[in-house]
Order: C-alpha cells, then structure tokens, then sequence
C-alpha cells in the first residue's frame, strides 16, 4: 500500500490526482444541487434530513480536498480559485431538481452511482489513506441511498402526481447516471487508475453494477427504465442509443434521433449544464465576500 507522496512514481500522483479531484468536486457540487431542492421538502423532519445529507456531502468534499494537499495540492485554489467550468464533477450536478421527487430520485441514482465508484476504490485501492477515509463515507452514503429509495418508494406508491414526477425524474436521471461512469471500454482512452491499481473494475463493469441495483428497484416500484436484463449476454442491455443527445432545458434524452459521437458528449459536458455557475458561486460567494471585508 502506498502511504504518502515519498512512496510514488509522478504518474501514480497524476493518476491519484484526477480521481480525487473528481470525488471532491463530485460531493461539493452535490451540495448546492440538494440544497435548493430542499426547500421543497414536505415537513420540517424531512427538511432535516435533506440537510443532514448536504452537511454529509460537504463533510466528504472536505477529505478528499484533505487528502489532495496531502499530495501537494491546493484546498484553497480547488475550491475558492477555480472557474465554474473547470470543476470535475459529473454533468448531472450541473442540472436544477425542481422538487421533491427530482431529489429523492437523484440520492436515490447518483448517490448509488457513488457508492458504486467508491466502493469499487475502497475494495482496490492501492492508496491507504483513501482506503481508510472512505470507511466513513460508505457509511453516510448508504444512509443518502436509503432515503432516497424510502421516498422513491413511497412516491411510486401514492400514485397520481406523485408517480408521474417520480417517474419524469426517472426518465431523465437513468440516462444521466449511465453516462456519469464515462466512456465504453472499447474507447476508453487511458486507464492510469486501473494501472496503478487506484481502482478494480472498469467503467463498463461499473455501469453493470449499478443497473443490477437500479433496475430491479424500478422494476419493483413499476417505474419504466430504459434498460433490461439479456439473458443471452447475461448483462443489462439498455433500450436507447447511447450516448444520445439531451435538451438541459426540457431535461430531455433525443432517443429517437439515434446515436451520437462522443466527441458531442465531451462538448456538452465541456460547456457544462445550465446551473453550473450558480452552483459554484453559490458554494464561492460567502467566503470571496468575507475575505473582502476582513481586507477593506
């Protein structure tokens, strides 16, 4: 196991670099997102626990920033020194959760999208204080799961209204979550962190994963997911083209417009989503204001 900076090579502390500044800016961003959804929580005690979700999230933005100066790097200038557009996390943090169900579903898809990608580092890890820190995240990101499924189901099952936003998030957030673990393997174009064993399964096998979950949660609730179980390759199979074109305005995936390059996804994701800088100056702004009047 590699301890510190003095037991890596400088590709190891490259590799090691990127995916802890994609776990940092993935829950920082996360923060914001759930936040200004959170007002549209249906009472006070549902209230607090959205709340105590945000605090979790930005409890593990602060470790992995930790262990980034560990290694060298800025907590300062990752945080409070970067633009909107050159944060790391997944474009679907960069979209607005109009209410109560685009909440819930999101912990209960994206957090499971996280727990699939950490627990996968935490089992094959090569880097010891990452092994050791995300024993407490697992913990707190299963009981963000939990609440999202509890209301997911809870939703599902009040039908009327509540049913069909569940599923409307549904329709626009499996699409997202699929596309959050990246390229196909047949393209992927390095893959430092499987090299320098900073993880074990690759991006394939990870979406695998978390259809195994996802999709049965769905298929128990009677929500649609466009995706199935093959029997013959004995692996989910999804039912649209992918990648495919999305509307961030209408929260729309173009299925029926058919497949497009990749190249297309990495443009968009590379212009970022329609709250990207909200988000962002949202988490910015206090402290920016603060050093201000602390230096007038």
């Amino acid at each position: 196991m590699v301890e510190g900076p003095e037991d890596m090579t400088e590709g190891y502390r490259k590799a090691l670099r990127v995916q802890l500044t994609v776990q940092a800016d993935t829950e920082l961003m996360s923060a914001p997102s759930y936040w200004m959804a959170a007002r549209y929580a249906p009472s006070t005690n549902t209230q607090v626990s959205a709340h105590a979700i945000i605090q979790d999230e930005l409890a593990h933005a602060n470790i992995a920033y930790r262990l980034l100066e560990d290694i060298g790097e800025s907590k300062e200038r990752l945080v409070y020194g970067r633009q909107p557009y050159e944060f790391k996390h997944p474009y679907g943090f960069d979209q607005p959760l109009d209410n109560w169900a685009e909440l819930v579903v999101a912990t209960g898809f994206f957090d499971r999208a996280g727990i699939t990608l950490l627990s996968d580092v935490h089992e094959n890890t090569s880097y010891a204080p990452l092994k050791r820190a995300l024993v407490k995240i697992g913990m707190e990101e299963t009981f963000h799961l939990r609440h999202g499924e509890v209301w997911m189901r809870r939703l599902a099952k009040a039908g009327g209204e509540a049913r069909e936003l569940v599923q409307r998030a549904v329709d626009w957030m499996f699409p997202m979550t699929i596309e959050w673990f990246g390229l196909p393997d047949d393209m992927k174009r390095h893959s430092g962190q499987l090299d320098f064993k900073l993880k074990g399964l690759t991006n394939d096998q990870l979406r695998q994963v978390w259809m195994a979950s996802t999709v049965p949660l769905c298929e128990e609730l009677g929500l649609d997911a466009p995706a199935h179980w093959d029997e013959d390759k004995s692996e989910y199979v999804l039912d649209y083209p992918f990648p495919c074109q999305y509307d961030a305005v209408e929260k729309h995936w173009a299925f029926d417009e058919g497949e497009i390059s990749w190249d297309a996804v990495f443009e968009r994701w590379k212009k970022r989503g329609p709250m990207n800088e909200i988000y962002v100056e949202s988490v910015q702004r206090s402290r920016l204001d603060v050093q201000r009047w602390l230096t007038a």
